[in-house]
């Protein structure tokens, strides 16, 4: 996505390069360059922000292809990755097997030395054992070091002395400090994300300097901006060392783009002349491959110190995105007791779905949309695919239709049930499970596939509304050119909240927000303009989850423990009135502004060449509808069954234009389904706002 000095947006899609993503990228700059009709030198010269979203970080440890690690611990506890927490996500299945181990056991080795769980030295660190360590992972080949011992983030002396002697063979970000990455309790949280973290340094580094090299070449000026997990931006330098903050690269930025979609919830209008909404979000976006489902209120989208990817849990700041396999590429099958299954495979970029004609042969998501006519054959996506029903109906046929004795359409049908009820039961895990109701939320269905969908899950779910975003099918980038530089810092604090005190936890909050300050300065451009919240994790003794409680820049034990029962309140239904409140870490988010990226309102569409429709007078005529591009024969689902729906042009939709359903509109990026009785309105800035019965 570009957005020029006039505030035009312009969209290129190409497809990746899994074997180097930063052609991808250069790809994609080419087309947006095409586009807008100028040289791609002359476009990266004059580029002020040039902000980059990746999910190399995250296929790594998905496909398990990170660098060869050792690791350093403290001898005896050298099998703490292998035990983890012995918490299963589903205790009913007791066969389910571990994702393996990052680090295998020859490459884990002890050192002497121990720190005590209040930081006091009970013996000193053997300096020939790190040695003896360290000459075994020459010999193996290891690329990384991570190093993670017992009680270091209290007291990160031994580790810190560690890194020196490691750093002698391992140079810079290949050496690793848990207690520098993440200073917190839990030995196993902590080494598990220092142990992915050395895994992605070499697999993500080489990746992002080629990148940086490359638009350096094209003349970028500016420092190129990576989207991180937390939601906010980072110039490259500051995450050399930390490239596990972007494993959520891409989905982390669903808060800027649901602030620049929807409007500040601060009072000023968010859509031709409305009071921007208070009305809780919650957030669908779906491509590919996968479904990322998120929720804002109150303009933000909460932000969690912990998440699981691929079985592996690491302890990094993230945007609370709850992520399940359903999306246009999502494959279909019947299994050996003949039931029917939809995902979470996927066919991926190669060879993607039958119906794309590139070898692929099982069934998608996609091939069932096609055969429901709910998309069309032929050419789309700005020309980038080429649909063939043939393929599509022989792949249905063949993977779903005969081993349960029905008809293509009959298992089209059943492919898109199934895909459905997965995404309504993700929403569900975010909001139902979390103390919200779905039915008071307003539904923003994104992705190249969420129109397709965002009518039946929102009726499924009870929404009165439903939003599509004008740059549906890349929602993500138009987040990323909306969101600030961030930062969070936060380290363990155990101890009771009423023995710590007003004084105790003040000077704790200001101790972490000194040492964010630090951290800014280096990294960031000078001259940044920058705000801080600060936030307490707290828990009841005997409690394993802390909830996390936001607090004022003038905190007191008797507002935080406030916010804390508020909070869990709303969780769990109940509080234990005057109980004993234990904190477990205190922390620091340190926002940069990066100004205004504005943008005229686009073409619903979002097409390239800048195309904005133009907005109707005040107290003018509202457009009439555009003309019909023909009907097509549709499965509009099990209530409405088959019927001839007509068909839209995104591009020609106008601002204030109202359609009722049912209807399809084939825009550049997404097409969108409206059912029987939805009533389409075209908003200010291009999105479509579809009210439901």
């Amino acid at each position: 996505m570009l957005i020029d000095g006039d505030g035009r947006l312009s969209v290129s899609k190409v497809p990746t390069v899994p074997t180097d993503p930063s052609q991808g990228v250069l790809h994609a700059i080419d087309r947006v360059a095409a586009d807008r009709g100028v040289e791609p030198a002359d476009m990266v010269a004059n580029c002020s922000r040039f902000v980059h979203g990746s999910t190399v970080a995250t296929n790594a440890v998905l496909e398990r292809k990170l660098a060869t690690v050792g690791l350093l611990t403290t001898i005896g506890f050298r099998d703490a990755l292998e035990i983890r927490r012995g918490i299963r996500d589903d205790q009913w299945d007791h066969r389910a097997p571990w994702p393996p181990v990052v680090v295998p056991r020859h490459r884990r080795l002890g050192v002497s030395g121990r720190i005590d769980h209040a930081g006091n030295e009970l013996e000193p660190l053997d300096e020939a054992s790190v040695v003896a360590a360290l000459d075994s992972f020459s010999d193996q080949g290891v690329e990384a070091v991570a190093i993670c011992l017992l009680h270091s983030y209290r007291n990160p002396g031994h580790e810190r002395r560690i890194a020196v002697l490691a750093r002698r063979r391992w140079p810079g970000e290949l050496t690793v400090v848990s207690s520098d990455l993440v200073p917190l309790l839990g030995e196993y949280e902590r080494t598990s994300t220092a142990v992915i973290n050395a895994g992605l340094v070499p697999v993500v580094g080489g990746y992002l300097t080629r990148l940086a090299d490359d638009l350096q070449r094209l003349g970028l000026r500016q420092p190129m901006l990576l989207m991180q997990s937390n939601g906010g931006t980072v110039p490259l330098q500051a995450v050399a060392a930390r490239p596990v903050d972007l494993i959520l690269s891409g989905p982390a930025a669903v808060g800027g783009a649901l602030r620049r979609s929807l409007g500040e919830p601060t009072g000023r209008s968010g859509d031709d002349g409305e009071a921007a909404t208070h009305q809780p979000i919650i957030s669908m976006e779906i491509g590919g491959t996968s479904c990322d489902v998120a929720v804002m209120v109150e303009g933000t989208v909460s932000v969690i110190d912990g998440l699981e990817i691929g079985g592996y849990h690491l302890n990094i700041p993230a945007v609370d995105v709850h992520t399940i396999g359903a999306g246009g590429g999502t494959l279909a099958s019947v299994d050996v007791g003949g039931m029917l299954r939809v995902g979470p495979q996927g066919a991926g970029a190669d060879p993607g779905p039958a119906s794309y004609g590139r070898g692929g042969s099982r069934p998608t998501a996609t091939d069932a949309h096609l055969l429901l006519g709910r998309l069309r054959p032929g050419r789309s996506a700005g020309g980038a695919i080429d649909l063939d029903e043939r393929l599509a109906r022989k792949a249905v046929e063949t993977g779903v239709g005969q081993p349960l004795g029905l008809g293509a359409e009959e298992a089209a049908v059943g492919v898109i049930t199934i895909l459905e009820q997965h995404l309504r039961q993700a929403v569900e895990t975010i909001t139902i499970e979390r103390g919200r109701d779905p039915a008071r939320m307003t539904l923003v269905a994104a992705g190249g596939a969420g129109g397709l969908h965002g009518s039946p899950i929102a009726r499924s779910l009870g929404c009165g509304r439903l939003v599509i975003p004008a740059e549906a099918g890349v929602f993500c980038a138009v987040g990323m050119l909306h969101s600030n530089l961030r930062r969070d810092v936060s380290r363990s604090l155990p101890g009771r909240l009423d023995q710590l005190g007003d004084g105790g936890l003040r000077s704790a909050l200001e101790q972490e927000q000194a040492r964010a300050e630090r951290l800014t300065a280096a990294e960031w451009p000078p001259a940044t303009s920058t705000s801080s919240s600060w936030y307490v994790d707290l828990r009841y003794p005997g409690q394993l989850w802390s909830v996390r409680t936001a607090v004022d820049g003038n905190p007191t034990t008797a507002g935080v423990r406030a916010g804390f029962e508020a909070e869990y309140q709303r969780l769990y239904g109940h509080i234990q009135p005057d109980g004993i409140l234990e904190v477990t870490a205190v922390g620091v988010t340190v926002e940069g502004d990066l100004g205004s990226a504005a943008a005229t309102p686009s073409d619903p569409a979002a097409i390239a060449a800048g195309g904005s429709r133009a907005s109707p007078q005040v107290g003018g005529p509202v457009p009439s509808a555009p003309p019909e591009l023909g009907r097509r024969r549709c499965w509009l689902g099990p209530a409405d069954g088959w019927g001839d729906v007509p068909v839209f042009d995104g591009a020609e939709l106008a601002v204030g234009q109202r359609l009722a359903g049912p209807y399809l509109i084939e825009a550049a990026t997404t097409t969108v389904l409206g059912l029987p009785g939805d009533q389409l309105r075209v908003r200010q800035n291009g999105d479509l706002e579809v009210a439901l019965p």
